[in-house]
């Protein structure tokens, strides 16, 4: 009889053990997931707005001007490198003309600090539309990948 007791505590020991690392682990995983998420929406600071419609000539163009510039030297299309991914820009600003004008002056004088540290630099030489057609490209992002 003492010797079922003790087996009893003995298994009743183990299992709660098991279930408590276990549920310590969860609750961590999930932590580092909230703090994840956190860091990440903290680094995107979606601006709030709905997109407006953009003409898909002008959305090619800013396509083709980026495929021969040397915007993927910095810029991934979906992973930070050392600039932020345009996947990542297309989920901070809404697609509006206001955004596209902001963005494209920033690709012509450069700039730094939108997204940390990584100095933007400077194209001086690109023509105000066809930097404004590369934005529209940019930010055209989840509509292109939802099709």
């Amino acid at each position: 009889m003492k010797r079922s007791i003790i087996k009893i505590v003995f298994y009743s020991l183990c299992f709660h053990s098991i279930v408590g690392c276990n549920s310590d682990s969860n609750s961590k995983d999930s932590q580092l997931n909230i703090k994840a998420i956190d860091k990440r929406e903290s680094y995107i600071r979606a601006i709030n707005g709905s997109d407006e419609e953009i003409d898909s000539s002008i959305i090619e163009r800013g396509k083709v001007m980026i495929s021969y510039s040397d915007c993927y030297t910095c810029h991934k299309e979906d992973k930070k490198l050392i600039g932020p991914a345009f996947s990542d820009i297309d989920l901070r600003y809404p697609r509006k003309e206001v955004f596209i004008k902001i963005l494209a002056q920033r690709i012509i004088h450069g700039g730094r600090g939108a997204w940390g540290n990584a100095e933007m630099s400077a194209h001086p030489k690109l023509k105000t539309e066809d930097a404004e057609a590369m934005v529209a490209y940019i930010l055209s992002f989840s509509s292109i990948a939802s099709k």
